[in-house]
């Protein structure tokens, strides 16, 4: 008797041409080695590396690339912005690898994936100057999104996730949503990072301005939240950069049997009010670091 889980047609959401509801990509399209970029403009710039490519897909602000590099064979996706684009490309991403489209069933046998998120962000401490490359070996997810899955518990690091928010003392309505701290892939931190990168505590945070403590016209909840950040410290570990995606990349692909990491260029140092606008132009060297090395 077959009991595995039927997915029904509101839940996965398979589009006429038996492709992927939002990235539009069909499962035959997807390379088991992923590097995610949020710029859908960049998955351009990735592929222009490839020996040759297999198909191209393109739908709102998801590109997909599917090619080869030096005989591995790479699919470049973009995801957007935020950890809510991240649950989307996640999850379907992991649909594409393990459910079988035709029975809407869990295929028997699953497939680990390989992500590496390329992105950039924004530096906490004196040793993360504009234009170091930062491997987040952890991350603080101030997005709550890994709260609403099952298993939240048994992959985060709790003790680490207490000692962050006692530090911090928010109280009422100050980062609402449970801060949770993630892994990364420990292989897959050791293959990409080396010794030439940065291994750091990234925080995720769920908006650009007030969660990354940029003031315009509204004032901030915490006024002392970036000043608290770059002080803390937990077993040797300081909060090195800023970005909004990492959390939950490396949340996710834990709850499904994915390896995944995030590694990003600093383009602001927030300590040296410093910044590179320019940086579409340094950013390569990153990505043909990581092609390399995935």
């Amino acid at each position: 008797m077959n009991t595995k889980k039927k997915y029904p047609e509101s839940e996965l959401i398979i589009n006429a041409d038996g492709s992927i509801f939002h990235l539009h990509v069909k499962p035959e399209q997807l390379a088991d080695k992923v590097i995610l970029v949020g710029d859908p403009g960049r998955v351009k710039l990735v592929a222009s590396h490839f020996d040759n490519i297999e198909c191209e897909v393109m739908n709102r602000e998801f590109h997909t690339i599917t090619g080869t590099y030096k005989g591995k064979r790479i699919t470049a996706q973009s995801t957007g912005i935020g950890c809510d684009n991240i649950d989307i490309v996640m999850n379907e991403l992991d649909a594409l690898a393990n459910i079988d489209f035709k029975t809407r069933t869990t295929k028997e046998k699953l497939t680990s994936l390989e992500l590496v998120r390329i992105g950039t962000c924004g530096g906490l401490q004196p040793y993360t100057p504009v234009g170091t490359f930062v491997a987040s070996e952890k991350s603080i997810g101030l997005d709550g999104l890994l709260n609403f899955y099952a298993g939240r518990n048994e992959v985060c690091d709790l003790a680490f996730e207490q000692a962050f928010l006692d530090f911090m003392e928010w109280e009422g309505n100050v980062c609402a949503a449970h801060p949770y701290v993630i892994d990364a892939n420990k292989e897959l931190i050791e293959r990409i990072a080396k010794d030439d990168m940065v291994r750091g505590v990234t925080i995720a945070a769920n908006g650009f301005y007030g969660p990354q403590g940029r003031e315009l016209r509204i004032p901030l909840a915490d006024p002392l939240q970036n000043r608290k950040i770059e002080n803390f410290e937990y077993k040797g570990y300081r909060i090195t950069n800023f970005e909004m995606e990492s959390s939950a990349l490396a949340g996710l692909a834990r709850l499904m049997g994915h390896k995944a990491m995030t590694v990003c260029m600093v383009v602001a140092n927030r300590l040296a009010k410093d910044v590179n606008t320019t940086y579409k132009n340094n950013i390569e060297e990153l990505i043909k670091l990581v092609l390399e090395r995935i």
